[in-house]
């Protein structure tokens, strides 16, 4: 006995399956039957063509002015001060550092802090250190 489709004879099932290939296969196919709006649009006379890797300078994750390892650095500074500690000074900053269970060379590094001076943000606090942050981009 042979099984087939007992709905469809085989001329209407190969029918059938030329009018989905569109679907099943994919844009590019000949015959698909994708909609004209989702293939992109060539390039204009004048416009180059696009491509994954414009020219110039591509910007890489580091801001202009530092390092990868300053930012990493600053950014390990900054996980042991709390936004609830700025403003703050040398003692607040030492005291959440030491909440916050810094290493013992952040807690160094705080230390040499002047004492008299209040610090608005981890930036100024990493600057007061020695380091520098980035320079405004224009």
């Amino acid at each position: 006995m042979e099984r087939g489709s007992s709905k469809h004879s085989p001329r209407v099932d190969d029918q059938m399956s030329q009018e989905v290939e569109g679907l099943v296969q994919g844009p590019g196919t000949a015959g698909s039957r994708v909609d004209e709006f989702r293939q992109p649009e060539p390039a204009g006379e004048d416009q180059p063509e696009a491509t994954t890797a414009p020219a110039g300078d591509l910007r890489s994750g580091t801001p202009q002015g530092m390092t990868s390892t300053d930012v990493e650095q600053r950014s390990r500074l900054g996980r042991f001060i709390s936004l609830s500690a700025l403003p703050g000074d040398r003692a607040s900053l030492l005291q959440n550092a030491r909440d916050n269970n810094a290493p013992e060379d952040i807690v160094s590094a705080l230390e040499g802090l002047p004492a008299d001076t209040s610090y608005q943000t981890v930036s100024e606090v990493w600057a007061a250190l020695g380091h520098k942050n980035e320079t405004t981009r224009w």
